[in-house]
């Protein structure tokens, strides 16, 4: 595909999108903030990093050299506290998180980062950061803690937009009375009996929660790097913090776009494992294509709030099936064709109709994806187009064609196929797996979804023949609508009946009911995976 487009970011900072340029021309250094590894990420972690992921993706097609660090907290509060609850080493729960959040990366499709750095692996880096920082004026000591001086730095707040008498003190722990000013933030943490502790100038302890990040993200892509990303809820205190950190340590210190993306909501409030009301990736998936999940979280522009309901992600199961089922039957309808067209001597040329199509995909993710990651028109408006196309193409190979019309239309599909491909993979949803597999896997789950096996259907399909052979379609109807229900769609073509998946005709009021939770079979709501039920993995990360 041809990149013709300028490419536009949001950036955070200065609150507008921009133009996009790096610090080296050809290469990109991308720090986005990972997760704390003490329980199952939720899906709230996965709108974050399938955003980011597509950022990712789009970076390194329009041929850039992308180097992307994504980091785990794994020395933290509450992993400390639910290790205790559990009787279990804190660095061993959380190096067990650490592992199930990469399943779940997998799952989602989200390539691996190039760096993925631990806390733990960096005390070096954490403490000689810190000590540049009070060397440079900016933190002092206190019984063994190290605090920064927000009073300290005037620039405090330029990315928030948050004065500093606005601040509020204690976002993850509480106000230590100690402080020179309520809003100063721990580097270093003195020991507390009980916990892990590394030694340091100031007395064994551990990093802050903000040091960990300004220290990573300069060791891997020094202070000056062109990308910073996570979600809203980070711009304060952590990036604000992170910033300010940075530009203590380093006069030189700047990050070109500052990125963030939008919540997901439950009933249309923020989804966070503070509030308890987050789903984890495992519930969602336990029951839909991790496919289906990834193109819920694309449906919706990364900087925009998105709302978690059974109804979108049902939508977005369809929508993955449709795809994928429309790719299947092009590549059965061309494979009788396709070695013929390889010794088809004569150069042919694509339809002009086709040709049309194909132009229109490739225009449209240029400029779409370019103008800040949309990928909602993508999924929405320009794959929805070609797909048509394609069916409509089909139909017209099914007829009687002279020689020359089948292998221009035969041209025409294939390469349509591969610029679709193209698109799909930029955004994620191109899996490895052949089509035919993907399928049979979105099936499995509309199954499970509905409590029925392949062999209830092959009853059902039964019994409806039986019903109508009997004339008794009043039977027939219903057995088509109950299943209908339950997300399976019974269709005739010729003399045999198929079944695909479908979105369930359900109530609204009953989904109401169900507040927008994942539920089991349309009416059970899943039960939350609890941390031990989460076996430790066979081998480290």
């Amino acid at each position: 595909m041809a990149k013709n487009n300028q490419f536009q970011l949001f950036n955070s900072m200065t609150k507008q999108k921009e133009i996009f340029k790096t610090k080296q021309p050809g290469k990109v250094g991308m720090y986005v903030c990972g997760v704390t590894s003490y329980d199952l990420s939720h899906i709230g972690h996965a709108r974050a990093y399938v955003a980011f992921d597509v950022l990712y993706r789009y970076l390194k097609h329009l041929d850039y050299d992308v180097t992307y660090v994504r980091n785990f907290t794994d020395v933290d509060d509450k992993i400390i506290r639910r290790a205790n609850e559990l009787g279990e080493e804190p660095l061993s729960l959380s190096n067990r998180y650490c592992h199930e959040f990469l399943a779940d990366m997998d799952d989602l499709q989200c390539l691996r980062p190039t760096h993925e750095p631990r806390v733990s692996e960096h005390m070096d880096h954490i403490r000689n950061l810190i000590a540049e920082i009070i060397t440079n004026g900016y933190a002092y000591t206190l019984e063994g803690d190290v605090y920064f001086s927000v009073d300290k730095l005037p620039s405090y707040g330029q990315l928030s937009g948050r004065k500093l008498e606005d601040n509020r003190a204690g976002e993850r722990v509480a106000v230590d009375s100690r402080k020179q000013n309520p809003a100063d933030f721990a580097l270093w943490k003195a020991a507390k009996p009980g916990e892990p502790s590394w030694d340091s100038p100031w007395g064994p302890g551990r990093p802050g929660w903000h040091i960990e990040c300004s220290a990573m993200s300069a060791q891997y892509l020094t202070y000056s790097f062109d990308i910073h990303g996570g979600g809203r809820d980070l711009i304060f205190p952590h990036h604000e913090n992170e910033l300010a950190q940075s530009c203590a340590a380093c006069s030189d210190t700047h990050v070109g776009y500052w990125v963030h993306n939008g919540f997901v909501t439950a009933n249309d409030e923020k989804m966070s494992k503070s509030l308890g009301n987050f789903f984890t990736i495992r519930e969602v998936t336990k029951l839909y294509h991790p496919l289906a999940l990834r193109h819920f979280l694309l449906g919706t522009h990364y900087r925009s709030p998105v709302n978690y309901s059974i109804s979108q992600i049902e939508i977005s199961s369809e929508s993955v099936y449709y795809i994928y089922q429309t790719l299947q039957d092009c590549a059965d309808a061309l494979s009788p064709f396709r070695q013929e067209s390889q010794n088809n001597s004569k150069p042919v040329k694509t339809t002009p109709a086709a040709q049309e199509c194909i132009n229109k995909l490739r225009s449209d993710f240029e400029t779409k994806l370019s103008d800040d990651l949309h990928t909602p028109y993508i999924l929405n408006a320009s794959l929805q187009e070609a797909f048509r196309f394609i069916n409509t193409s089909l139909n017209q190979l099914k007829k009687k064609l002279q020689k020359p019309q089948q292998l221009a239309l035969v041209r025409s599909l294939t390469e349509l196929e591969e610029e679709i491909k193209t698109v799909l993979r930029v955004i994620g949803l191109l899996s490895s797996a052949d089509y035919s597999e993907v399928l049979q896997q979105l099936k499995e789950k509309a199954l499970k979804r509905a409590g029925l096996s392949e062999e209830d259907i092959s009853g059902f399909i039964e019994e409806r023949a039986t019903a109508r052979q009997n004339k008794d379609f009043g039977r027939g109807d219903e057995i088509r609508s109950e299943l209908t229900k339950k997300g399976i769609s019974l269709m005739d073509i010729g003399k045999e009946t198929v079944w695909r998946p479908c979105v369930p005709t359900i109530e609204q009021e009953e989904e109401q009911k169900q507040q927008n939770l994942p539920v089991e079979a349309g009416v059970q709501k899943l039960s939350v995976v609890e941390p031990q039920q989460i076996p430790p993995p066979a081998s480290t990360v």
